[in-house]
């Protein structure tokens, strides 16, 4: 994913994104390594049904892909892994987004929680 190029709202999304702990946890975890749901939501401690709706936020945002295999006993698992991404958030990047920005109430609504 290439970040310089976001448009005010589309970093606004992102850095709304990854604000919450538990998404910042899990880019951290996976970017260890990928994993499944039930092994992550055990090495997180938390509910599968938690992470899942995280990571449904981290896959929207570009920040996580995911791929189904099948395992060795003939079970579909889905995978997860950080896409790759650089985000560079200096001065100049957020002057030039601040230009493209909507109006305050379309950001407000379009941010995830």
């Amino acid at each position: 994913m290439d970040t310089t190029d976001l448009t005010g709202n589309e970093l606004l999304r992102l850095l709304a994104t990854l604000a919450n702990p538990h998404r910042l946890r899990v880019v951290a975890a996976l970017a260890e390594e990928r994993n499944y749901v039930s092994q992550l939501a055990r090495q997180l401690g938390i509910s599968r049904a938690l992470l899942q709706v995280h990571l449904r936020k981290l896959e929207a945002a570009g920040l996580v892909s995911a791929a189904i295999e099948v395992s060795e006993d003939g079970k579909a698992m889905k995978f997860y892994e950080v896409a790759p991404f650089v985000l560079q958030l200096t001065p100049k990047t957020i002057k030039v987004a601040a230009h493209t920005l909507g109006a305050d109430d379309e950001v407000d609504a379009e941010v995830p929680s």
